[in-house]
C-alpha cells in the first residue's frame, strides 16, 4: 500500500452503490453521517450514499467543474 492515507474498502461487497457500503463505512470509522461528506464519479454511487443521509457531491471528470465543487465545499 502507497496510499499516505488509509484506504477503505469493501472489494465490492457490497458494491459501492449498495446503501450497505456506506453503513459500514460509517460503523468501521465510527463516524456519523452528518461528520461525512463524500465525493465521487459514479452518479449511482452518489445516489446510494444520499440514501444513507451522507452529504454526496458528484463529479464529473469530464467537465471538471471546480467552481460547483467549490460551491458544494462552501456549504457543507
Amino acid at each position: 500500500n502507497d496510499m499516505p492515507y488509509e484506504v477503505f474498502t469493501l472489494q465490492h461487497d457490497p458494491e459501492k452503490t449498495a446503501p450497505a457500503y456506506y453503513e459500514k463505512m460509517l460503523a468501521h470509522f465510527g463516524l456519523d453521517k452528518n461528520e461525512v461528506v463524500y465525493f465521487e464519479h459514479n452518479p449511482e454511487a452518489v445516489k446510494s450514499a444520499q440514501s444513507v443521509g451522507i452529504r454526496s457531491f458528484y463529479y464529473d471528470n469530464e467537465k471538471q467543474d471546480l467552481e460547483t465543487l467549490k460551491k458544494f465545499l462552501d456549504e457543507n
